[in-house]
């Protein structure tokens, strides 16, 4: 797999049929090891052991509804009394992060508001902060401590 604008990892991978698979901690299995499943994984990694993001807070691929329509995310991350924090939308390292992929994950956040968004490819990471009070954001050069 490419090599991410992110620390290096060791991960679990096994291959079955031909195919290879790597073991997420958050859904303890293993999952197909697509390019984007490899930029999620990393980036897991990075928040549970750079940022110090619990990974028993922590949702991948969940689904919510908004407005009758049934949408998943990739990443939710909750805080200790259980309300949303963080959501991340992941894309594949060849995909490039465009408008539609930060509308995709604010369309996610009109039901959970979370206080932070992430959009990465593994190579470029967007961080947005959310200001409700004063209904505003703002880019950060990096993703917060927990």
């Amino acid at each position: 797999m490419q090599t991410l604008n992110l620390p290096s990892y060791e991960f679990r991978i096994k291959k079955e049929e031909g195919k290879s698979y790597i073991f997420d901690g958050v859904r303890k299995r293993y999952v197909l090891l697509t390019p984007e499943e490899w930029v999620r994984q990393h980036f897991i990694r990075y928040l549970v052991h750079e940022k110090k993001y619990p990974e028993s807070l922590m949702a991948v691929e969940k689904q919510i509804i908004l407005n009758g329509k049934q949408f998943r995310f990739d990443l939710l991350v909750y805080r200790r009394n259980g309300e949303p924090l963080l959501i991340a939308e992941f894309k594949a390292p060849g995909v490039k992060i465009s408008q539609d992929t930060f509308d995709q994950v604010v369309r996610y956040n009109m039901a959970l508001k979370v206080e932070r968004v992430v959009v990465s490819n593994g190579m470029q990471h967007f961080v947005c902060e959310i200001d409700y009070e004063v209904n505003s954001y703002k880019f950060l050069k990096e993703v917060p401590a927990f």
